[in-house]
This record gives structure tokens, sequence and C-alpha cells, in this order.
């Protein structure tokens, strides 16, 4: 019997996109859950995905009373899925950026780390329909955070990824509080400075066709404070310290 794996998909007006990426996503493999954490979406993703609910029960929702943040969002169904006990937790968006066709790719390679990254930037770059402007950002956050962290990675920003649960259950989720790029990179670091085994598979990243891009200035604002933060935090080691024997 496979193990029980969840894919977390944050939503907020997103009904343009959710029974398809929904769909997609179940169609991977038999184990595969999908838990939709809407922020009351005012277009009705919500009611939409309760809908799919009913007729599945493969597929949950979670719903929260306003646009909270995607950071906030992926906490709540972490704890949602831990509790249920599922072993393999996915991250993912809900806007066909992420392609569910790579998730069985994430499901063999965890067997043998503990968090894999979708990486956009190794085995050359693989974006889609993105301006120059906005790879150079990208590209450059990611110099940004190897400089001041040390992390081991090509694409700490990235949002598609899976963790073992032994991951967050390790990670104090309640003092997580940052949202957007600044998210990913916190829960990264703080799961490779405990030890874990991290690694990053390539993937192929298409900016959304359909809906509104959710990227602000007080995002990168926000990731370029904190990875000083996580970095201090640890008093810039730059290595994780090893991770004790059972």
């Amino acid at each position: 019997m496979e193990p029980r794996a969840l894919v977390i998909i944050p939503t907020y007006n997103e009904r343009d996109n959710v029974s398809g990426i929904v769909d997609l996503t179940l169609q991977q493999a038999p184990s595969l859950e999908v838990l939709i954490v809407d922020d009351n979406s005012p277009d009705g993703t919500g009611d939409l995905v309760a809908e799919m609910a009913r007729a599945n029960p493969r597929v949950h929702l979670l719903r929260r009373t306003g646009k909270l943040g995607l950071g906030t969002a992926y906490i709540a169904g972490f704890k949602w899925g831990l509790k249920r006990g599922y072993e393999f937790i996915v991250e993912m968006d809900a806007d066909f950026s992420h392609d569910p066709h790579e998730i069985p790719n994430f499901l063999r390679r965890i067997t043998d780390a503990d968090v894999v990254l979708g990486s956009r930037y190794i085995d050359g770059i693989r974006v889609i329909n993105w301006p120059l402007s906005r790879l150079v950002l990208s590209k450059t956050a990611a110099l940004y955070v190897r400089l001041i962290t040390g992390l081991p990675v090509a694409d700490p920003t990235g949002g598609f990824k899976c963790f073992r649960r032994g991951v967050l259950e390790t990670i104090d989720l309640d003092a997580v509080h940052s949202n957007g790029y600044a998210f990913q990179i916190e829960m990264t670091y703080k799961a490779w400075m405990q030890g874990f085994r991290v690694c990053e598979i390539p993937i192929t990243f298409t900016d959304r066709f359909a809906g509104q891009s959710k990227m602000s200035t007080g995002i990168i604002r926000e990731a370029l404070r904190v990875v000083w933060l996580l970095a201090s935090s640890h008093g810039f080691r730059r290595s994780p310290l090893p991770r004790p024997t059972p």
C-alpha cells in the first residue's frame, strides 16, 4: 500500500482554474488527495470546491475567513494534513504554473530525501511566459538567499515542493510568520538547518494565463528582510548541525 500523500493548493479567486487543477492532480496517483485552502474567494472558488468535495472523497476544502496570505494558508494546510496522518505533503499553485504531471517525480524522489524542491534553475532555465525583468528578479533573489544564508539550492523561492511529515512535525509551525516568497525560503531554510535532506528536481514553470498574479512589492520587501532574520537566528552559520542519531 502506497503512503498517503496530500497536495495542498491555496486559492483566492481561482474559480477558472480549480476544477482542472484538482482533476489533473488526482489523476497522477491513486494515493493522492487534495486539500484546497480557500481564503473566502469572492468569485465563489470555495463553493465550487465544496461541490467537488461532496462528489469525491479525495477532495477536501478548508475555508478561511478572508485573504490571510499564502504562508498562513500553507501552515493551516500542514496542520490539517498532519492531524489526519498523511506521510507526504506537497505544496502546489492553483494556476497551472506548477504542472501536476511532475507530482510522481516528487513522490519518487522523496523516498530518499526529506524535502524535495521543484527547481526552475537546474538543468538550464525552465520558465515559460515570463518577461526578462521577472526572470532577472527571481535569479537575483536566489543568489541573494544563497549569499546571506548559505542555503545550497538553486531555486529557494520556488513554491512547488514535497515534505515528509517528520519535517513538518519538527519545525515549529506556529513560529513561521512569513508569506509569499519569504515563506518558501523560511520553510526550506529551517528544514536544512535542522539537518534534513533537501534536494532539488527540475521542473518547468509556466506563468499563469488565467487570473491575476499575486506578486507585489510587499512580498519582495518581506523576502529581503526575512533572509537576514533567518541567517541571524543561527548566528550566520552557513551549514546545519548534524542531526542527532535516533
